[in-house]
């Protein structure tokens, strides 16, 4: 089936054997210190049959942990576990991309030694909590990210991509989307701050441009991806013109020059509607990764159609680790259990069975 999504593409200086990509999914398996392990490495290259499999949103920085267990790239040892991922991928012949992220107001003091998360203005989310050794806790106000602190912000940026090239991955995804800090300085309902980094928009894309061009100069913008959600309300996100947000970046990233695009679509709770993708091909000139509620068939669709270029695919991925195979032979899909999502150990994680 689906003769599209099984045509080879060139993201950049990546050649994908397929257009079936896998999402970035935050899983919470890392070990002490934010470090991770051989069970990872078995997750991850369980997949390696996607076009590229794009690795969970990953700490650049220290500090910044909003999931409690997610893995970070910014010490030696999270570098060296890694590279038993990356290794594995490989050598069951796949292609992996880091995601790159600062959690932002997400973050909780409680997972951060006490410091107070940072944001572009003093507003925290609301209606939902935070997993901590405490139990869950709700969302404190964040703290305002003073000016002179950017440059720190972006360089840890920079040192994280270094760190990923060092740790064998073929490339990065720089996370600008889900209301976390990247996402938060972009959208006008978290952004409410004056300056250099507030305001027009594009102040307010000031800090992403400056991320996406930091970590473009260790590795190449052809290695390079970037993840946007412009309707997306997860995380008391809101913007007054998404519409409007997505056309323009679409117009000013074509100077970046970059591997891919990766579009969330839609919204995960439906407070915002509105068709982004159309703008952002008409004005987009690089490769258009699209995801958020795909069937293999709208995919093929969607790429047969030239609206988008490839569908990185979330909870069909975690569930199938062997999702292109089952979509090409027409076989049935793994049922995910989302009970499972955010567990310890390999139950839900590395024992979905493949297809015999």
């Amino acid at each position: 089936m689906a003769s599209s999504l099984f045509e080879p593409l060139q993201a950049g200086a990546n050649w994908l054997p397929n257009r079936i990509l896998m999402a970035p999914l935050t899983r919470c398996r890392a070990e002490a210190d934010h470090v991770p392990g051989p069970l990872m490495a078995e997750y991850y290259a369980q997949r390696a049959s996607a076009g590229l499999l794009i690795a969970e949103a990953t700490m650049a920085m220290p500090g910044n942990s909003a999931f409690w267990m997610e893995p970070g790239i910014h010490s030696e040892a999270q570098v060296a576990g890694w590279k038993l991922t990356t290794d594995a991928v490989h050598d069951a012949g796949g292609r992996i991309f880091l995601q790159l992220w600062h959690g932002g107001r997400a973050c909780h003091p409680l997972l951060n030694g006490g410091a107070l998360p940072v944001a572009p203005s003093p507003l925290a989310i609301l209606n939902d909590e935070v997993h901590t050794p405490e139990g869950k806790k709700p969302h404190v106000v964040p703290r305002e990210l003073r000016d002179d602190e950017i440059p720190g912000i972006i360089e840890g940026f920079r040192k994280a991509a270094r760190h990923a090239k060092a740790a064998g991955f073929d490339g990065i995804e720089v996370h600008g989307a889900n209301g976390y800090l990247l996402d938060s300085f972009l959208r006008d309902g978290s952004n409410q701050r004056s300056g250099p980094y507030g305001g027009s928009l594009e102040n307010r894309a000031r800090l992403l441009l400056e991320v996406v061009e930091a970590v473009s100069s260790v590795w190449g913008p052809d290695h390079v991806g970037l993840r946007i959600s412009p309707l997306n309300s997860y995380n008391s996100m809101i913007d007054s013109d998404p519409v409007g947000l997505a056309t323009w970046l679409a117009k000013r990233l074509n100077d970046s020059h970059l591997a891919y695009l990766h579009v969330m679509r839609g919204d995960f709770f439906q407070q915002q509607t509105g068709d982004v993708l159309t703008p952002i091909r008409e004005h987009y000139r690089g490769v258009l990764v699209a995801n958020m509620g795909y069937s293999p068939g709208e995919a093929e669709s969607a790429i047969a159609s030239g609206l988008v270029d490839a569908v990185a695919f979330g909870t069909a991925f975690l569930a199938n680790p062997d999702l292109p195979a089952r979509i090409r032979a027409g076989a049935p899909l793994n049922a995910p259990d989302p009970s499972t999502f955010y567990s310890p150990g390999p139950a839900g994680y590395t024992d979905y069975p493949a297809l015999s």
